[in-house]
């Protein structure tokens, strides 16, 4: 494997300790009602309103849930693998060309840190929608405001390509829970979505 980086070297204290923590009765959430309504033998209404009590139940006394058949299709989500190990099998520096930047934390990036130390992993952040608007800077009185976009690497045209579907369908997802969320709160399904018209979303 080669000579390992003394800077990605963790001190005794910090490393990992074996030890097994289980989590028990954490919600699972099955998501059909939404995501096949097609496939309900119930009354679909009836099952919106049981999955949005359940949601906000799950929201009170955990504050997170496992949701499953949530709608993000299989195949995307092995493409984005696939592309995904392609584009870190790429050369350091070519990676790099795509580095994110000061004003632009989307990205390629390996420089994090935990605990003063380097972490052992490469991240590369994309935008679900480019072009958002941002404060140019984190000074209150600066009006400037200018546009984030990802940078995407010139010879992987599959890679931009699988990342923005897969983006849309996680969103789909979001709006999918937030309308969930929503009506278990006592409000129309959408009142929560104002809110999230112009969000700096990326994974």
């Amino acid at each position: 494997m080669g000579e390992v980086n003394p800077s990605c070297i963790l001190s005794e204290e910090h490393r990992p300790k074996h030890v097994i923590t289980e989590g028990e009765g954490i919600p699972l959430i099955d998501l059909s009602p939404i995501t096949n309504r097609e496939g309900l033998s119930a009354d679909p209404n009836k099952a919106v309103e049981d999955l949005a009590a359940k949601i906000g139940e799950a929201c009170r006394t955990w504050g997170f849930f496992t949701v499953i058949n949530h709608g993000v299709p299989l195949g995307i989500r092995r493409r984005i693998m696939e592309v995904a190990r392609e584009f870190f099998a790429l050369p350091v520096e070519e990676k790099k060309k795509v580095s994110r930047e000061d004003h632009n934390t989307a990205g390629f990036h390996n420089d994090e840190h935990s605990k003063d130390f380097k972490d052992w992993k490469e991240v590369y952040d994309f935008y679900v929608n480019d072009g958002m608007l941002m404060p140019a800077s984190h000074e209150l009185d600066d009006p400037e405001i200018v546009p984030w976009f990802t940078p995407w690497p010139e010879n992987l045209p599959e890679f931009r390509e699988t990342c923005e579907e897969y983006g849309r369908a996680c969103e789909k997802l979001f709006f999918n829970l937030l309308e969930l969320v929503s009506l278990s709160l006592g409000l129309p399904p959408k009142r929560l979505h104002g809110y999230f018209e112009n969000q700096a979303s990326f994974a």
